[in-house]
């Protein structure tokens, strides 16, 4: 896909999904991480999604649906991090759309970690610091532990395991967001105890649709009303072997 044609495509896809009107400069960053993105996949398994017309739906535009239910001066001098980053989702067209938002993306692969630097340099971005680590031992590091406004996630664990993962980093009175499919009510009855005992109380969800005929997704809004005991996270390994029940 061509700038031109890639441009009409990913403004008409935010504005009618997200609601905002994207500038060229963002039109081109995002161009500029699609055809990375597409490039290094080839020789490192960073997504499944390769067709440039789902990368537009299905990473950016649903990495940026955060801003459709909260707005952009949610993210105004907020610090954020994304656990188990990725290739980068939802954190990186986050920061591109949010200049003024602090972001640390984390992941456990150094390739991924290596991919991304790739991307924030060559994209200019200033607002992304990336970091190398399990969650568990960021949760423990008291330069992250409690220290963001706000935990954005699409990680594939389940919420008893990445409520472990992510409410740890955020500070009391922020909100840790984690992105699932819309049929997950059940698995959050089952994680409400790792919620609460973590120092996160549910919300709201927000539900969504971006292709018609596929199943619907959602945004779980977390509020962290309390800190987070000290016990916690566990070492590494033990939440997902021993979710909190």
């Amino acid at each position: 896909m061509d700038f031109s044609n890639f441009k009409i495509q990913i403004s008409k896809s935010f504005i009618d999904f997200v609601g905002i009107d994207l500038n060229s400069e963002q039109c081109q960053a995002f161009f500029e991480f699609m055809n990375l993105l597409i490039e290094k996949n080839k020789v490192m398994n960073l997504t499944a999604i390769t067709d440039p017309n789902e990368i537009i739906l299905k990473h950016f535009v649903d990495s940026s649906i955060l801003i459709k239910f909260y707005g952009e001066d949610f993210f105004d001098g907020k610090k954020l991090i994304d656990v188990g980053t990725g290739a980068g989702f939802p954190g990186l067209p986050l920061a591109i759309l949010c200049p003024t938002a602090k972001f640390v993306l984390s992941d456990t692969l150094g390739k991924r970690i290596d991919f991304l630097r790739e991307v924030i340099e060559k994209l200019k971005i200033n607002n992304v610091e990336l970091v190398k680590a399990r969650a568990e031992d960021l949760g423990k590091d008291l330069m992250f532990r409690e220290k963001f406004d706000s935990s954005v996630s699409r990680a594939v664990s389940n919420i008893s395991v990445l409520a472990e993962y992510t409410l740890p980093l955020v500070k009391v009175g922020g909100i840790d967001v984690l992105f699932k499919m819309d049929d997950c009510d059940s698995e959050l009855s089952e994680g409400s105890k790792s919620i609460s005992t973590l120092g996160g109380k549910f919300h709201v969800k927000h539900s969504y649709g971006l292709i018609k005929g596929e199943p619907k997704r959602c945004i779980l809004e977390i509020e962290k009303v309390k800190s987070t005991p000290k016990q916690f996270p566990r070492k590494a390994g033990t939440p997902s072997r021993e979710p909190i029940k």
